[in-house]
């Protein structure tokens, strides 16, 4: 199978490089897979679920954040806020946060609540919650 190359991105750090067989991502518009000669596209990513797949690992699941994709001339960048390795998923960490989150969206009576941060927190703790359990 005919490879490319892709580069995961966090504000932090990079996360990946090297060449992949394929990509599948959670588009804000639906997911979508990327192969070899895929036509070129920038495109926005929701949270949700990332499966890389190599000739020398097999695939991998990760927990990935929202973000942005670009693909041109075999080559991918992935850019996202987080992401997490199904496999370092720590399901009670992820229970906690959900929970705490969960407590912050239901004080909006306190005006120091950022309501809108504590929604994406709790989207992010559910789909890692998902993940690790459906996988």
């Amino acid at each position: 199978m005919k490879e490319f190359y892709l580069e995961i991105l966090t504000p932090s750090k990079k996360v990946y490089e090297g060449n992949v067989v394929s990509v599948s991502l959670p588009g804000t518009v639906g997911e979508f897979q990327i192969l070899h000669d895929h036509a070129p596209i920038i495109s926005t990513l929701d949270v949700g679920k990332m499966k890389i797949r190599t000739t020398a690992d097999g695939e991998s699941v990760f927990a990935i954040s929202n973000g942005v994709a670009e693909v041109l001339k075999n080559k991918v960048l992935i850019l996202v806020r987080s992401i997490e390795n199904i496999k370092d998923i720590d399901l009670q960490r992820a229970e906690k946060a959900a929970e705490r989150a969960r407590k912050r969206i239901s004080d909006r009576s306190n005006p120091e609540v950022d309501v809108a941060r504590a929604e994406a927190a709790l989207q992010r703790a559910l789909n890692r919650m998902k993940l690790k359990t459906t996988l």
